[in-house]
């Protein structure tokens, strides 16, 4: 990454000192609002709203460069795409050259979602996929996107009608799961990765992914999980099965290190984070959590952190003991831990947005 990154000669805009004990801004815009946002290693990346022009996706290396992407040209889609209230999906991975693959939605009479990306080596972009499903949930639904090293994924759950012929003609539509799994990044083709199916949300590290199976149909055709089936931990390339940890509760987000796999579920009215050995699959903790805890963690091999409103929490595997960690100014845009760097966006008063991150001090 070093070499092609340095190649582009761009001056980067982080703040002094990326490293010690403290809240540090690591970047800070003037002109426009940090609408997604993710790290890998020493890369940060962002997607901002163009306002006056165009939405880009912007690579920052610690060490002291900035990449935007994609590459401008007619057939840019994410250039002219207007940002609404619908989320952006957000990842990349810092190896290979560095990469980001990045999602745009769509509500209309068919729900659509682009799934995009582009690389510091290749900065065209690419469409890797279309998935649109109609209201009343027939077609494919994104689950989600990840990126870690070498592997970006992305992953999704098709329905279909159990019998159409019958639903045209004014009889039952009911629906199915028909396919789906998770698909992989390689250059610009998008692999299915084997003995992966329906999927929903998904996370990669350190070359494994790990993804919730999608059980049966619900509410509006809507891929749902359950709590009888067991998640699954595989390799991104190859697809060899590693471990099939069974999740306590409806799993609703997962984060993946390289030893542990961390899981929000929910039970009930409750909602807990248990923590799994990726190799064995074994459960190896579980703490409760508030029920307002938005579905999104990350974490490394020592911690799992989430946040309740703009409070963040990390969760000490060692000791199974939840603690705050920091309030955010605003309420953070993503939210991801690497290494000691706890990082996320925030977009404040007067239309712009800053990249925070919380050095962590070991306990």
């Amino acid at each position: 990454m070093r070499h092609l990154l340095a190649a582009l000669g761009v001056a980067s805009l982080v703040g002094s000192g990326s490293s010690g004990p403290g809240v540090q801004t690591l970047y800070r815009s003037t002109h426009a609002q940090i609408t997604a946002f993710a790290q890998d290693g020493q890369l940060l990346a962002w997607f901002s709203r163009g306002g006056g022009h165009c939405n880009a996706v912007h690579l920052l290396s610690l060490r002291g460069v900035q990449v935007t992407l994609p590459k401008p040209g007619t057939n840019n889609v994410t250039c002219r795409w207007t940002v609404g209230k619908a989320p952006i999906g957000l990842a990349v991975a810092a190896g290979s050259g560095a990469a980001a693959l990045w999602t745009l939605h769509e509500s209309a009479s068919v729900d659509l979602d682009y799934v995009i990306g582009a690389g510091v080596a290749d900065a065209r972009e690419r469409r890797f996929d279309q998935l649109a499903h109609t209201r009343a949930g027939a077609g494919l639904w994104l689950g989600g996107i990840s990126g870690a090293g070498t592997t970006l994924v992305y992953s999704l759950a098709t329905v279909g009608y159990v019998d159409q012929v019958a639903c045209l003609s004014g009889g039952s539509c009911r629906r199915r799961l028909t396919g789906g799994g998770v698909h992989r990044i390689v250059g610009r083709r998008n692999p299915l990765v084997p003995g992966t199916r329906a999927a929903l949300e998904v996370a990669a590290s350190a070359g494994r992914i790990a993804y919730v199976r999608a059980a049966h149909v619900g509410a509006g055709g809507r891929p749902v999980a359950n709590a009888r089936l067991r998640l699954e931990i595989r390799r991104a390339k190859g697809g060899k099965l590693v471990s099939r940890p069974r999740p306590d509760g409806v799993p609703v987000a997962l984060a993946l290190s390289p030893r542990m796999l961390a899981v929000l579920a929910r039970t009930g009215r409750r909602l807990h984070v248990s923590w799994y050995s990726v190799a064995s699959g074994r459960r190896l903790g579980k703490v409760a959590v508030p029920r307002r805890t938005t579905p999104q963690l990350a974490a490394t091999d020592r911690l799992v952190v989430f946040r309740v409103g703009r409070v963040i929490e990390a969760i000490d595997l060692a000791s199974h003991r939840a603690h705050k960690l920091i309030k955010a100014a605003a309420t953070p845009v993503g939210l991801s831990l690497e290494g000691t760097r706890l990082a996320w966006a925030e977009n404040l008063k007067g239309g712009t947005g800053r990249i925070r991150a919380l050095y962590l001090r070991p306990r």
